[in-house]
């Protein structure tokens, strides 16, 4: 009993040389997602606080509850991981994705030029042909004047290898008025050889000299037919003459095409246009020096 019992000095002094004890921490526990995403498990990891304060003890466990709370398929976390559209790297990933599509569904920029090309000769054809076809319907005019004979002499002759025959010399003036109906182009006019002629033997010709005619525009055109010394070959022997003058009236027929070219849109769009015309003139002796009018005598085509 006297070995075990202690006084309280000794007591005393064991207590004050023991180190003093702090008391225990509390322990909280952090919890990470798991690297398992199919699962969706957490391993909780006992974390000790450095000073066990209540303090920090609450933010450590506002933290934990934070983590907890973007956990992977949660719809906030997916909010968090996307970019978003005001981001760089989101703009960066837009622009690469359409220079992607336009290098494989774009169309080549020689596609472009070619289908250029190809839609303004299209659309070129169908205006030329749209003025073509404006242009066509409006023949010019012709309406026969008159003709005036200067003479028409009969006399006896041979031809060129020296065969007898009648020679028959004449000369005429063709008045006619030519107006052109066109009302967006001028014309250019000409015309085959005017041919007077007995039956089938051409005893005077002639030719338009060329000229241009505006737009709604006409003029009075005037042609000579001259024939000098042209052989009949018995062509005339029903003709009376006297001193080498016509008794009798002859029957005679003048041909001719008038031909009017436009040019609507330079060389490319050039209607044409023919009038064809035919007039039947009886020559009369005491008309020599008048002029015979054509009005009623001729018909055109």
């Amino acid at each position: 009993m006297s070995m075990h019992a202690k006084t309280d000095s000794e007591v005393t002094s064991q207590t004050a040389s023991s180190p003093t004890r702090s008391p225990r921490r509390p322990a909280y526990f952090v919890q990470s997602p798991s690297r398992d995403s199919h699962t969706n498990s957490f391993h909780s990891t006992p974390v000790l606080s450095p000073t066990g304060s209540p303090g920090r003890h609450s933010r450590n466990s506002s933290s934990t509850r934070y983590s907890g709370s973007l956990r992977p398929g949660s719809r906030k976390a997916s909010q968090q991981l996307q970019p978003r559209k005001g981001d760089k790297g989101f703009d960066a990933i837009e622009e690469e994705g359409l220079v992607d599509d336009d290098h494989k569904t774009g169309i080549p920029r020689r596609c472009y030029f070619l289908a250029f090309v190809v839609g303004f000769f299209v659309l070129f054809s169908f205006f030329a042909l749209v003025l073509w076809a404006a242009a066509k319907p409006q023949k010019p005019d012709v309406i026969m004047r008159s003709i005036l004979f200067d003479g028409f002499v009969v006399n006896a002759g041979a031809d060129a290898s020296g065969v007898a025959t009648e020679m028959v010399t004449i000369n005429a003036t063709i008045k006619f008025n030519f107006r052109n109906r066109g009302t967006f182009f001028g014309v250019h006019v000409s015309s085959t050889p005017m041919d007077l002629a007995y039956t089938e033997l051409t005893l005077a010709s002639g030719t338009i000299k060329k000229f241009y005619q505006s737009r709604k525009g006409h003029r009075l055109v005037s042609v000579n037919l001259q024939g000098r010394g042209v052989p009949l070959y018995g062509g005339g022997v029903n003709w009376s003459t006297m001193d080498g003058k016509l008794t009798a009236p002859v029957p005679l027929n003048l041909n001719f095409t008038v031909k009017a070219k436009a040019y609507v849109l330079g060389k490319l769009v050039k209607p044409k246009f023919h009038r064809k015309v035919s007039c039947a003139i009886v020559y009369k002796p005491t008309k020599v020096n008048v002029p015979i009018s054509l009005k009623n005598s001729c018909t055109i085509e």
